[in-house]
């Protein structure tokens, strides 16, 4: 505990770490405060009244847990930036299979922005078109008698106001990645997520405790697994696999270079919370495409059969959860550019030769150790599932593993790499004064 506190009035010496980090303190109570904002045309009472009398335990009641209630609230905020999440998984999926957008990522620095260019267009594009099914659902769903505008027009001013409240929120995300401390999008994501918790756990509480007959064991045990999911969550972010790498001794006039043995660290979950986050993105756009046919049964069909609470979508989501796991692993670790780095400064395996079979060693080595981090990834994902079938509530269940747990985990561990990394060049002890908090990128 003296630890902490002496870690925390170090950040408070830094001016430059101080500043960043109310900056992102900041640019987050901007987002808060977008959630609170109501659609133009909409009754925010008559809305609250409809919300209070409702439950939201389908996929809209999930997406709203992402951005901070600003869905059920309608605010300006409602879609977040899954938008353009889902944006830059189309374009990554299309850096796989299209030779144009593999030669922008071949094409380094240049590549990049005009590769996040497109991204803006398409999450553009992407946030007009959940607008609009946004804005039939709020006219034609159980919140219809909130909106007090005529219909066309509430259709023009809401995916206007949307699209426009998407885009901000995705500079507000730049921003923090830019001057602020951790990255921003993931951040932005993780805030929503968090400004929810207090609530769900209060009615947890509520329900199993305060109401007549309850039963303040069967919540302990609930706290319990909840704090043993949240320890198995940061060793699966953490795990990894050690590969040692022999420097040869080089002679450079009378000085000896190398002869030291350094470790290659490969990760049981490479990918971090990505994978998770492509799944979701992906298991959104079937409900969101049914909403824009209120009155199509088939449709509809297809929105339930997509219901979070289902077996048919927990076993969809386990599967797409595993292929993006690999999916993202081998994007963001190549084994050949690693066994050429190693060539290059006269480093090697002991037993394997430089170059094509060294890349060959890690890519089998990389592909067995992401197998069951891939595994337990997808089983925390639908783990919420089976906590709300045995007894929690919507709200906690939805904290209890899955998305939510995984990106809170990620993202904090992320941001306390970075504030380590701060305290550490300054010659500050960090919060790990054993080893850095190795924390998960986005």
């Amino acid at each position: 505990m003296a630890g902490l506190t002496e870690s925390l009035r170090n950040i408070w010496k830094i001016e430059e770490l101080r500043k960043r980090i109310l900056y992102t303190l900041g640019i987050l109570i901007i987002y808060r405060i977008g959630a609170y904002v109501t659609l133009p045309g909409v009754d925010a009472g008559v809305l609250a009244q409809v919300n209070a009398a409702s439950t939201s335990n389908d996929i809209f009641g999930f997406i709203n847990l992402f951005v901070g209630g600003a869905w059920a609230q309608a605010g300006i905020f409602a879609l977040g930036i899954m938008p353009y999440i889902t944006a830059s998984i189309i374009i990554q999926l299309l850096g796989a299979v299209v030779p144009y957008f593999q030669k922008l990522q071949r094409e380094g620095e240049e590549g990049r922005r005009k590769i996040t260019q497109l991204t803006r267009y398409g999450t553009v594009g992407i946030t007009a078109l959940q607008s609009i099914g946004y804005a039939i659902n709020l006219q034609y769903g159980a919140t219809g008698q909130a909106v007090v505008i005529g219909p066309v027009f509430f259709m023009i001013s809401t995916v206007i106001v949307l699209t426009s409240g998407t885009m901000f929120v995705m500079w507000l995300g730049e921003r923090i990645t830019e001057n602020g401390i951790g990255n921003g999008i993931s951040l932005i994501i993780m805030i929503g997520i968090v400004a929810t918790f207090p609530s769900a756990l209060m009615n947890e509480f509520q329900l199993k405790v305060v109401a007549e007959g309850g039963n303040l064991f069967i919540f302990l045990v609930e706290i319990a697994l909840f704090i043993l999911v949240t320890a198995g969550v940061v060793l699966l972010t953490q795990g990894m696999r050690r590969i040692p790498v022999q420097y040869a001794k080089r002679v450079v006039g009378r000085k000896v270079y190398g002869g030291t043995t350094q470790y290659l660290p490969l990760r049981v979950n490479a990918a971090g919370v990505m994978p998770i986050i492509f799944a979701q993105s992906i298991m959104f756009i079937p409900p969101i495409l049914s909403s824009f046919f209120p009155n199509s049964g088939f449709m509809q069909g297809v929105g339930e059969w997509f219901n979070p609470t289902g077996v048919g979508y927990s076993i969809l989501f386990f599967f797409i959860c595993v292929f993006f796991t690999y999916f993202y692993t081998a994007i963001a670790v190549n084994p050949k550019d690693m066994a050429d780095t190693m060539k290059r400064q006269g480093g090697f395996i002991p037993g394997i030769r430089p170059g094509k079979q060294t890349s060959e060693f890690i890519d089998n080595i990389l592909t067995r150790i992401t197998l069951p981090g891939a595994i337990f990834l997808g089983l925390v994902a639908i783990l919420p599932v089976f906590a709300q079938r045995a007894g929690v509530t919507q709200g906690f269940a939805m904290f209890f593993g899955g998305t939510s747990l995984l990106i809170m985990v990620g993202v904090a561990l992320d941001t306390l790499q970075q504030i380590e990394s701060h305290l550490l060049m300054r010659h500050y002890d960090g919060f790990m004064k054993s080893g850095r908090v190795r924390g998960r990128r986005m």
